[in-house]
């Protein structure tokens, strides 16, 4: 089903609880409504970005405090990627700092690291910037099951953020992913400064994907010292609400992962994400480069909603069945 517009501005305005409503009815459909997939993110090539994106302290455009760190070597990354998995995450993503993924010594290293994490049983996700075909066939062979690669908003804002990098670059980039067999995980960044409109043109941008992505991320910015966007306020609770709960309806069987931001969002509000749709977080005290609520806090919420740690195995089984279902004569 292709969405226009229209549609998804009648979606997202419904009544709130009407929206909520029918979002916890794709959830329940499609998900297992009492899982949360654990994430962790670690970046393991820090700073220098030559992009010029300009929400990110990691860019070179931008003034900030950020170190920069050469890519990290297999057994530095696997000291973290125990703890993650010892921490209750099944899923590792590490991103690198690149606006192209190098050949040679990193590449091979990189590999080598995607194995490595892969042979603990842990799930492999990868953003690194953008990909030749050959790569791409080369992490997935490696083991890397996700590739990370976010639109951040719509085409007619994106101009405003990014100029490094254009949008049909981005597609094309997913495009890879998808023909090397990966999954994809792309969303966006909300309070950039952009429209609302911006926003749900961002998500159908994701929803008429064909497939949609596996995992859509939806951040709140963060607005970091030295960056363009230094002075943005906060996203409004609700609006933030609302995008979850459009996205998850757009796109019922896709991970929305309540990423960035959840340092300066209350219980109440992470509990309202959930009810909307949200199913996956990123656990750790950091997120790339930027502050991620404490382990425990997250774990505390989580027994107090009576959630539990999804396996992704076991989430692919249940949108296989549902499938199923879906094909079986009324």
């Amino acid at each position: 089903m292709r969405y226009d517009l229209e549609e998804i501005q009648q979606i997202y305005n419904l009544p709130l609880t009407t929206l909520i409503f029918r979002a916890q009815k794709a959830h329940h459909e499609f998900q297992d409504p009492s899982g949360v997939q654990l994430c962790t993110l670690k970046s393991i090539k820090t700073g220098a970005c030559p992009e010029d994106c300009k929400y990110c302290p990691q860019s070179a455009h931008s003034d900030t405090a950020i170190e920069k760190e050469k890519l990290l070597d297999t057994e530095t990354i696997l000291i973290d990627a125990r703890s993650a998995k010892a921490g209750g995450a099944t899923r590792f993503c590490m991103g690198a700092a690149w606006k192209k993924v190098p050949h040679g010594e990193q590449f091979d290293s990189l590999l080598n690291t995607v194995r490595s994490v892969s042979d603990m049983g842990l799930e492999v996700c990868c953003t690194l910037g953008s990909l030749e075909q050959d790569q791409a066939v080369a992490l997935k062979e490696a083991g890397c099951r996700v590739y990370n690669h976010n639109l951040d908003t719509s085409r007619e804002f994106y101009s405003e953020i990014i100029t490094t990098r254009t949008y049909d670059e981005r597609l094309s980039n997913i495009a890879k992913v998808r023909e090397a067999g990966m999954e994809v995980c792309s969303g966006g960044i909300i309070g950039m400064g952009e429209s609302v409109d911006d926003r749900l043109k961002m998500l159908r941008e994701l929803a008429n994907m064909d497939p949609y992505p596996d995992s859509v991320p939806i951040n709140a910015l963060i607005a970091c010292k030295g960056t363009p966007l230094e002075s943005q306020k906060f996203v409004d609770s609700f609006e933030f609400v609302r995008i979850i709960a459009t996205a998850r309806i757009l796109m019922p069987k896709t991970m929305v992962r309540l990423s960035a931001g959840r340092t300066e969002m209350n219980e109440e509000l992470q509990a309202l994400c959930y009810l909307a749709g949200a199913n996956s977080i990123f656990l750790g005290d950091k997120l790339l480069t930027t502050a991620n609520p404490d382990r425990n806090e997250d774990f505390q919420l989580l027994e107090k909603l009576g959630l539990s740690s999804l396996d992704p195995d076991d989430a692919r089984e249940i949108h296989a069945r549902s499938e199923r279902q879906q094909t079986v004569p009324a």
